[in-house]
């Protein structure tokens, strides 16, 4: 008894305290996910003599802990760091092209320790960091704004594109497109910006037409082309500040042009042949199903194996013979198909629906831009990333390379996505007080 009354009483609300404003949902789905993509590895490796599916687990411990160690740590001090951090994501890709692992055409890892880490994963959060400092001062209401984000952008987006990395330079592009949209950008302006890739392909359709119309060896033209690039001369009109003899119009519609003939030229000697191989396979990806398209189709067979209900877990007999190759990475949702079947995957896509809507909810309560831009930024990548992934693993869009967050194996990816997760409740702990809850 007095032992008991010698000892300081310990209240587990003195702990609790520093991470009180938490959005304790927001952060267990994605530990759920974590888990739930360690046994949909496992799944897919085991009869394979291969431990992916703990270092997935282990990984996920160590992002766990340091999303806890960021929610406590107030997310403004990030504004104060904001052009090291920028300045610390361009060594890091520099570095990677000068001293990087080279795989499958691609040099995009840094050896560490014996781990090879991906700095272009991690650029991402750089880039939402840098991008909400500079539009908290200054939105993107104007041009000048607009431009300014544009261009601090397109030094790392450069950098990443020439690693080749193509689906994370999309993934960057989908960053500041949903960034640059709350920062209250007019959405004319977020049209043109996507506009010349658009241009890019209708300019390689000859339809209706057999064959493009060629004016020089490497200029050619579409009917497609051509109606697009004068559609955007009108969006440039009505947008664009410069309405003066018709310089907004003149200048979306060359901007268009361009985009269509760089598109042409990007596809016939930039772009590796694998590349154009993941692009075209996804409109028939019979036209080579040994090659190019043998993955597509099988994670479509997988998926609709599935049916209702699936086979059951470690019984898919696709995913358990190994028919879809690397299914443990970028095709683990096809796995969930085959396994757990349509009931399952819609479980799956709904739990990640909920995560966004708590994302969306921090943004709109957060007490100042920075905060509320972060989690935008957040949700940005992982609205992409979901739909990318799910959409190629069903052939709704082409293979890209790019992982499901949370449950596709990948050491980078996921301590990226824990480190933004704790950002993201960095900003939900230190905002006001609410009285109702979303």
């Amino acid at each position: 008894m007095l032992l008991k009354r010698s000892l300081p009483k310990i209240r587990w609300k003195y702990w609790v305290k520093p991470w009180q404003q938490v959005d304790w949902l927001l952060f267990c789905l994605p530990i759920a996910v974590s888990i739930f993509g360690g046994v949909m590895i496992l799944s897919t490796e085991l009869k394979q003599p291969v431990t992916d599916w703990w270092w997935h687990w282990l990984v996920a411990s160590i992002g766990v802990v340091i999303a806890l160690f960021l929610a406590r740590i107030r997310y403004e001090n990030l504004l104060q760091w904001h052009w090291v951090t920028y300045g610390l994501t361009n060594f890091s890709l520099i570095a990677v092209m000068l001293a990087g692992t080279s795989a499958k055409g691609a040099q995009r890892w840094i050896s560490i320790a014996g781990f090879n880490v991906q700095p272009s994963e991690f650029a991402k959060i750089g880039i939402i960091i840098t991008l909400a400092a500079l539009l908290h001062k200054r939105t993107a209401s104007t041009i000048e704004s607009v431009f300014r984000a544009l261009a601090i952008t397109a030094i790392p987006w450069g950098l990443v594109f020439l690693q080749p990395d193509l689906a994370t330079s999309l993934v960057f592009g989908a960053i500041v497109l949903g960034m640059l949209y709350w920062a209250n950008a007019n959405p004319g302006w977020l049209i043109l910006m996507i506009s010349p890739i658009v241009a890019a392909i209708l300019f390689s359709i000859a339809w209706p037409l057999s064959e493009p119309i060629v004016l020089l060896k490497e200029l050619s033209f579409s009917p497609l082309g051509l109606f697009w690039a004068g559609a955007m001369a009108i969006v440039g009109w009505q947008t664009l500040p410069w309405r003066k003899f018709g310089l907004g119009a003149i200048g979306a519609w060359i901007l268009n042009m361009l985009g269509g003939e760089l598109g042409v030229f990007a596809w016939n000697h930039v772009l590796k042949e694998y590349q154009k191989d993941r692009l075209s396979v996804f409109i028939n990806p019979e036209h080579d199903p040994l090659g190019a398209g043998y993955h597509l189709i099988q994670s479509r067979i997988a998926i609709g194996a599935g049916e209702i209900w699936g086979w059951g877990l470690f019984k898919g007999p696709m995913t358990q013979l190994n028919f879809v190759p690397e299914q443990h990475t970028d095709f683990i949702f096809s796995a969930v198909g085959e396994e757990f079947g349509f009931v399952g995957c819609l479980v799956v896509l709904f739990v990640f629906c909920l995560i966004c809507l708590r994302l969306l909810h921090v943004a709109q309560t957060a007490k100042d831009n920075f905060g509320s831009l972060l989690a935008i930024g957040v949700l940005s990548m992982i609205v992409f990333q979901l739909i990318v992934n799910v959409g190629m693993t069903v052939g709704l869009a082409p293979v890209a390379g790019i992982p499901l967050p949370w449950m596709s194996y990948g050491r980078s990816a996921m301590l990226t996505n824990f480190i933004s997760l704790g950002i993201v409740e960095s900003v939900a702990n230190f905002r006001q007080r609410q009285k109702y809850y979303f």
